[in-house]
């Protein structure tokens, strides 16, 4: 394969890998307070960025317990919640604002859908 063909077949694969992400939004923690994004789904886990109420998080779409955003999606904003409630979630996000995005797990009690 050349060159120009590779580089072409990555944009295209980066540009539709784009297109999977769901946009949710923190929401319920209490004031003054943040929702911490997390290297690993667990509390113990390594904090990576810390995101106050209505910040929208880009997720993957894959949650503990085998939930998927995507497949939820159409549901009613109140079921899908409730189906996060108690999983952890993963977002695509850039923790030291320097454009290196890496995964990171938010607890479901705490993000919306947007």
């Amino acid at each position: 394969m050349s060159a120009a063909v590779v580089a072409a077949l990555l944009a295209f694969s980066t540009q539709s890998h784009a297109t999977v992400f769901a946009a949710w939004q923190v929401a319920g923690v209490p004031l003054g307070d943040t929702l911490n994004a997390r290297k690993y789904p667990s509390n113990a886990s390594q904090k990576q960025a810390a995101y106050p109420n209505g910040t929208v998080l880009q997720m993957t779409g894959r949650c503990t317990g085998g939930v998927n955003l995507l497949d939820i999606a159409r549901q009613p904003p109140w079921k899908q919640r409730q189906a996060i409630r108690y999983r952890w979630c993963e977002i695509w996000h850039d923790p030291a604002q320097n454009g290196h995005f890496v995964t990171g797990w938010v607890y479901g009690k705490y993000i919306a859908p947007y």
